[in-house]
C-alpha cells in the first residue's frame, strides 16, 4: 500500500517571516487517517463502554447456548420417555391383576409372576438410569402442578386436600414433569353429616 505524503508550508508573518514550518501527515489509499496525538478521554471511555457491552453480550450468548445444549441433552428423550412410562404402567397393572400367590398354584403361574416382577424391576431401573422417575404421592398434600384429581373421598382420618390414594405415580424426567399422578383426594366430613 503506497502512502501519499503532503507537506504544507505556511508563512506566519511578523518577525519570523520567511521561516517555514512543515506539517507532515500520512494518509493511506484506503481513506483512513491514522490517529495523531492522543485520543480524547471521552472517546476512550466510549470505546471501553462499547467493548464492555460487547463482552457482556458475548458472555450472555455463550451462557444461553450452553443452557440450550444442556436442555437438549437432558430432555431430548422426552417423547420416548412418555411412551415408555405408558408401558411401565401397563406392566404394573398386569402384575396387580394377577391372582394372589398360593401354594396350590401351578409352577407355570408362579414362574410367570416372578418373571413379570423381574421385568418390571429391570425396566424401572433402566428408566431411572436415564432420568425418568416415578413417585407415589399417597399421603402428600394435593398439588395441581403434579397431581390430577380423579375423585374426592370423604375421610375423617385425612386432612382436607390430602392424596388418599394414587391410581398412577407422578412421572418426571430429570425433574421436569412428564405425566401427573392420577389421585383420589380427601374431603373432610362436614359437621352436619
Amino acid at each position: 500500500m503506497a502512502a501519499n505524503t503532503r507537506q504544507t508550508t505556511s508563512d506566519t508573518g511578523g518577525s519570523d517571516a520567511g521561516t517555514e514550518r512543515a506539517d507532515t501527515t500520512m494518509s493511506t489509499d484506503d481513506g483512513f487517517e491514522p490517529i495523531v496525538g492522543e485520543t480524547p478521554k471521552s472517546e476512550l471511555a466510549e470505546m471501553r463502554d462499547r467493548w464492555m457491552r460487547s463482552e457482556a453480550e458475548n458472555a450472555n450468548v455463550r451462557a444461553r447456548a450452553k443452557r440450550d445444549v444442556d436442555d437438549a441433552r437432558n430432555y431430548a428423550v422426552q417423547k420416548f420417555a412418555i411412551d415408555a412410562i405408558e408401558t411401565a404402567e401397563n406392566l404394573h397393572r398386569a402384575l396387580e391383576r394377577m391372582p394372589a400367590a398360593s401354594p396350590a398354584e401351578p409352577n407355570s403361574i408362579t414362574g410367570l409372576r416372578l418373571g413379570l416382577v423381574e421385568i418390571e424391576r429391570g425396566f424401572m431401573a433402566l428408566l431411572e438410569r436415564n432420568g425418568v422417575k416415578a413417585e407415589d404421592p399417597a399421603g402428600e398434600v394435593f398439588d395441581p402442578n403434579l397431581h390430577q384429581a380423579m375423585a374426592e373421598q370423604q375421610s375423617a382420618e385425612h386432612v382436607n386436600g390430602t392424596v388418599v390414594k394414587s391410581l398412577s405415580p407422578v412421572w418426571t424426567l430429570n425433574g421436569r414433569l412428564l405425566k401427573p399422578a392420577m389421585v383420589v383426594v380427601a374431603k373432610t366430613l362436614s359437621p352436619r353429616q
